[in-house]
């Protein structure tokens, strides 16, 4: 079986988003601060750098939630193809968990969007039999990676803890009763600790 991982970043209060998230706020009020380290111009370090390459490394195809591929959350009642322009960094098949059925979706650069229906078992089914070995990759947001967690399936966790107090919004951990995992890889800057774990 091919490798699963997830890549996120969060506060140090334990947010991955803010509150409030919308079309002009993604990752709700001041969830941007908990990328900064490699969103904004600062970032120059090895560390950030080699999380960088953590983060983009390829995947036979990804899994993700509703609320990561766009704003609208009811019927699809107005043409969106996700936040990243006519090539986004996917470059495979994504699965887009949604309670609303819609046509997949084919975009330059080899990334296409599936809309899934039938749950988190079912889109992970989906990727694994799409990912030809390439691993999948849990891509967010919160609910998602937090089914992900609660189903066992993630082999490698990587997460960016930022120096950032978002006091509210959403997080990965909450009802996960059990942290199977070992740190394997730390790295620090000044914008974020980047601990890699692995499953034990």
């Amino acid at each position: 079986m091919s490798e699963t991982t997830c890549h996120m970043s969060m506060s140090i209060d334990g947010f991955v988003a803010g509150p409030e998230q919308s079309r002009d706020d993604p990752l709700g009020k001041r969830g941007m601060e908990v990328h900064a380290w490699h969103l904004g111009d600062e970032r120059a370090n090895e560390a950030d750098a080699a999380a960088v390459d953590w983060l983009m490394r390829p995947r036979g195809a990804y899994v993700m939630g509703r609320n990561m591929f766009g704003p609208i959350r009811d019927e699809w009642d107005e043409e969106w193809d996700g936040w990243w322009g006519p090539e986004p960094p996917y470059h495979a098949p994504v699965f887009v968990l949604t309670h609303h059925e819609r046509e997949s979706i084919e975009m330059e650069g080899g990334t296409s969007f599936h809309f899934v229906t039938e749950g988190f078992d079912a889109a992970y089914a989906q990727a694994r039999e799409v990912a030809d070995g390439g691993g999948i990759d849990i891509a967010g947001g919160a609910s998602t990676v937090r089914q992900a967690l609660a189903a066992g399936v993630i082999d490698e966790l990587a997460l960016d803890i930022t120096p950032t107090l978002l006091g509210s919004g959403e997080r990965i951990f909450d009802g996960i009763e059990n942290f199977d995992f070992e740190p394997v890889e730390v790295l620090h800057s000044p914008l974020a600790t980047h601990i890699r774990y692995l499953r034990r």
